[in-house]
C-alpha cells in the first residue's frame, strides 16, 4: 500500500477492479481513503460474464445508495472478450474523467497515467492486457494468472495508447488487513480472492452448497448425479465424483480394497 501512495503524485485517474460475483462485498476500504482521494475513481466489476445480466443495473443502484454517491463510475466488463462493451467503455471514460478534473502538480503533462488497484484475483491484470490489445494491437504486457497473488509488485508503467498517450500502472492485490466476518471470507474465497488452502477446500465447496439451496438453485443436483437437493457436501462430493467417473481404488488399512 506505502509502494501504491508514493505513485500517487504521478497519476491521473483510479480504476478499481473487482469482481462483479461479489459486487457488494470484500472491496478494500482503504483504496477510497489512501488511493483514490480527490483522483477521478471508476469502479470496474469484471467478468460480468458469470452473473446474470438482468442484475447489474440493481448492482449499481445498490452500490450507489450503500455508498453515499461516491461510486458514481460503474462499469461492467468481461476482460476476456475483446468485443465486451464495457472494456470499450473504460479509456473514454477515464479521459472525460481526467480532462474534467484538476490535475495539480501533473497539470502540464501530455500524457495520462492511470493505477488499476483492487483485491487479489479479480483481473486487474486482464483488463490491461484488454486495453493495450484494443487499443495498441499488441499481446499483454502483464502476467496473469488463475491464483490470487500473481503481480507481487508495483510496476512499471505500461503504455496502452499512443493519442492520447496513455499509460497504466499495474499493482498487487491488496485485501484488507482485517476481513470483517467470516462469510466475507468465504465468499472471497469462492471467488479466488483467496487462496484455497487458507480456507479450506471443503468449506469453500460447502458455502456453495449452502448459497445454491438459499438461492434455489438446484441444477447441481442433475450435475452431480443425485437423486434430490441435500444439505450435506459429502453426500454431493461423492455422488459428484460417481457420476463421472472419478474414483480411484484404494487399499484400507486391513488390506482390503
Amino acid at each position: 500500500m506505502k509502494q501504491m501512495q508514493q505513485k500517487l503524485k504521478q497519476i491521473d485517474c483510479v480504476i478499481e477492479v473487482h469482481d462483479a460475483r461479489i459486487p457488494l462485498t470484500g472491496r478494500n476500504k482503504d483504496f477510497r481513503t489512501t488511493i483514490s482521494g480527490i483522483k477521478p475513481h471508476i469502479l470496474v466489476l469484471n467478468k460480468h460474464d458469470l452473473i446474470e445480466r438482468r442484475t447489474a443495473e440493481a448492482i449499481r443502484q445498490r452500490l450507489r445508495q450503500q455508498e453515499d454517491g461516491e461510486t458514481e463510475h460503474i462499469i461492467f466488463t468481461n476482460c476476456k472478450n475483446q468485443n465486451c462493451s464495457g472494456v470499450r467503455k473504460v479509456m473514454p471514460l477515464a479521459q472525460d474523467l481526467i480532462c474534467g478534473s484538476n490535475r495539480y502538480n501533473r497539470a502540464a503533462e501530455k500524457d495520462f497515467c492511470i493505477m488499476i488497484i483492487g483485491v487479489p484475483n479479480v483481473g486487474k491484470s486482464s483488463l490491461i492486457n484488454a486495453l493495450r490489445n484494443r487499443h495498441l494491437h499488441r499481446k499483454g504486457a502483464s502476467q496473469v494468472g488463475a491464483l490470487a497473488g500473481v503481480t507481487r509488485s508495483v510496476l512499471n508503467r505500461i503504455r496502452i495508447s499512443h493519442d492520447p498517450s496513455v499509460y497504466l500502472l499495474d499493482t498487487p492485490g491488496i485485501l484488507e488487513p482485517n476481513i470483517g466476518d467470516t462469510e466475507t471470507g468465504l465468499r472471497l474465497a469462492l471467488v479466488s480472492c483467496l487462496q484455497d488452502h487458507l480456507v479450506g477446500e471443503e468449506l469453500i465447496a460447502d458455502y456453495l452448497l449452502y448459497l445454491l439451496n438459499k438461492q434455489q438453485n438446484f441444477r447441481y443436483v442433475e450435475l452431480l448425479g443425485l437423486t434430490e437437493p441435500t444439505d450435506s457436501i459429502a453426500e454431493a462430493l461423492v455422488g459428484g465424483a460417481v457420476h463421472h467417473g472419478k474414483t480411484i481404488r484404494m487399499k484400507q488399512l486391513d488390506g482390503t480394497v
